[in-house]
């Protein structure tokens, strides 16, 4: 497994946990286990509460369907299923693994029980979602 401090490195990339601190993302990192998926497995399905997981990619390629077309090609560094951390709903794509895929996962209760424990994380991620929100506000 990844060391807790190249995997708080991972985890900064991902823009709604970049303004966390090194220490929160220390924190957050030994909460994330280490997953594979074989090709061809479909990690999440669109229109199914297929998983609980919030998932960085570590090695390998996925590909993302919405609506059967496919939208994207992931790769190390990307990410997905952020959303399924906050919102319990149904997943709004398929990702697929195209080739052996490693990824970080981090469960919606354990990201939840971290951010229920601290003020300030709660503060920060708000605070991304509301630039966010903005952000399409403009955008319109």
């Amino acid at each position: 497994m990844a060391s807790t401090a190249a995997t708080a490195e991972r985890l900064k990339q991902v823009s709604l946990l970049s303004g966390l601190s090194k220490r929160d993302l220390r924190r957050l990192a030994g909460k994330v286990r280490e997953r594979r998926f074989k090709p061809g497995t479909a990690v999440v399905q669109e229109g199914k509460m297929s998983g609980i997981g919030f998932f960085v990619i570590t090695g390998g390629e996925a590909s993302v369907v919405v609506g059967g077309k496919e939208v994207a090609r992931l790769g190390p560094g990307d990410h997905f299923g952020e959303l399924g951390l906050i919102v319990k709903r149904e997943r709004t794509a398929t990702v697929t693994a195209d080739t052996q895929l490693e990824c970080l996962e981090l469960t919606a209760w354990d990201f939840r029980e971290f951010v229920q424990g601290d003020a300030d994380v709660s503060w920060k991620l708000l605070q991304h979602v509301a630039q966010l929100l903005l952000g399409e506000r403009d955008n319109r």
